[in-house]
């Protein structure tokens, strides 16, 4: 009886990971933001559920991104040239601006982003006791249906893109993930959008980018607190890097504009769904 009962929590908790990790690394959320809220309802301890969650996706993560890289969804493939031509670069521009340059635009987008993971994952944790869970839950469905809600709105709208909202959105979602497992799909895929990152790419650079951040998140769960239970690990981070090879084609195959309409309608759901199980 306790083998059967084992074997039957392994597969419901592969069968919810794979399908959360489908939707999230097809439309860049929904994650965290679903898989933590479902296995607290089903009574696992939030010390059982966010550190799994971190490094589950911090595994899909970086997986899904070179999905995306090979599916020809972004370009996170830094350019090459003879070390000679490396080297004049460098004496004429300096490192940081030869590496700029040599790195191309979705791949900067992501460790911008990726980077602000250090300040707003490590804050997170070290917080995470004191603000109350009552308010970070409504801001953060707030601030995920107002986004939402934009997209939808303005999908017929090029917006021009912003170094200075995705550096926000970064700090702010990287914050919510490390604070809560979730939260940090909907803004940082949402905020693309709005910044002028085209749909496909902005899947994709937010599979990589999260991973920077679950890998801060994780790090810092592990030198600040102590994690007693793995049960749930194997289980997450087996079924959620099942999911990322069919996602990246998915992604491939969906026309741009559904795509958008996808991400639009889907953090307007989430983030209506975060108040809604706040109030009632």
């Amino acid at each position: 009886m306790l083998v059967e009962g084992l074997l039957t929590f392994g597969i419901w908790v592969i069968l919810l990971a794979f399908l959360t990790e489908y939707v999230d690394s097809t439309l860049g959320m929904g994650y965290g933001t679903t898989l933590t809220p479902v296995l607290l309802a089903v009574g696992f301890e939030p010390m059982q559920v966010v550190p799994a969650v971190l490094l589950s996706e911090l595994l899909t993560g970086l997986l899904a991104g070179l999905a995306h890289h090979n599916a020809g969804n972004v370009n996170f493939r830094p350019k090459t040239a003879p070390l000679r031509e490396i080297g004049a670069k460098v004496r004429r521009l300096g490192v940081v601006e030869a590496v700029r340059r040599g790195l191309p635009l979705d791949l900067r987008i992501a460790l911008l982003i990726g980077t602000c993971s250090v300040v707003g994952a490590t804050v997170a944790v070290a917080t995470a006791i004191a603000l109350p869970a009552f308010y970070l839950k409504l801001y953060i469905g707030v601030m995920v249906l107002t986004v939402g809600l934009v997209i939808v709105l303005r999908r017929k709208v090029a917006s021009r893109f912003s170094w200075r909202r995705i550096t926000g959105l970064g700090l702010l979602a990287a914050f919510n993930k490390g604070l809560s497992g979730g939260g940090y799909g909907p803004l940082v895929t949402g905020g693309q959008v709005l910044s002028g990152v085209d749909g496909k790419r902005a899947v994709a650079i937010t599979s990589l980018a999260e991973a920077l951040t679950c890998a801060v998140g994780f790090s810092a769960y592990l030198l600040t607190a102590r994690i007693a239970d793995w049960t749930l690990f194997p289980y997450l981070c087996f079924g959620a890097l099942l999911s990322v090879p069919v996602s990246a084609w998915t992604v491939k195959l969906v026309p741009s504009r559904k795509l958008l309409l996808g991400i639009g309608g889907l953090t307007t759901v989430l983030g209506a769904w975060t108040l809604v199980n706040l109030f009632f």
